[in-house]
């Protein structure tokens, strides 16, 4: 692996709107922007060492599901629902963009050595936000940050009604098998 891939989650987490335009553009870098989610995911889950092996895997598989969900769901917001005259986007740039926008989550991997995991989450949580929203506005090429915040909270929303139905959907048919069993 390249040390570009180091760089620019590097540039990413210093919030380089150079780094977005790059990444938008280059259609070459959505394997590289997979890569930098299962980073800041192993990360997360190397930090939470009570997840066990299992946990990790589980908490990867569901970063990288959730990353393509979400950027699925802002794509549609921000160009169907919310855009501005200029924005012209598709599903790929807002997944390598949103990719990298997760790099600021390395930071969790160090929640065993400080005693105060919770705000760690807290801080990685908001700069992967902060990011995102920087993303999102550069590959939505949209002239208001204020924008670009809002398609980022109404797609979190979004995507925790959509995962709140599945989740229901997939205890009642666990319940359903299990009693026809």
């Amino acid at each position: 692996m390249s040390t570009k891939i180091f760089n620019r989650m590097l540039m990413a987490s210093k919030l380089d709107v150079n780094l977005y335009e790059e990444v938008e553009a280059d259609k070459t870098l959505l394997t590289e922007a997979m890569v930098v989610v299962i980073f800041s995911s192993l990360a997360a889950g190397l930090g939470s060492w009570s997840m066990g092996l299992e946990g990790l895997l589980t908490n990867t598989i569901g970063e990288i599901l959730s990353w393509y969900v979400w950027a699925f769901i802002v794509y549609l917001i921000g160009t169907k629902l919310l855009p501005e005259s200029q924005t012209v986007a598709d599903h790929g740039e807002l997944l390598r963009t949103i990719g990298y926008s997760s790099a600021p989550g390395i930071i969790r991997i160090l929640k065993p050595v400080l005693p105060f995991d919770g705000v760690i989450d807290f801080i990685a949580n908001g700069w992967m936000l902060i990011a995102m929203i920087i993303a999102v506005r550069q590959a939505l090429d949209y002239k208001s940050t204020l924008r670009s915040v809002a398609v980022c909270v109404l797609g979190l929303l979004v995507k925790i009604i959509a995962l709140t139905f599945i989740l229901i959907a997939l205890s009642f048919l666990s319940i359903v098998v299990g009693n026809a069993i």
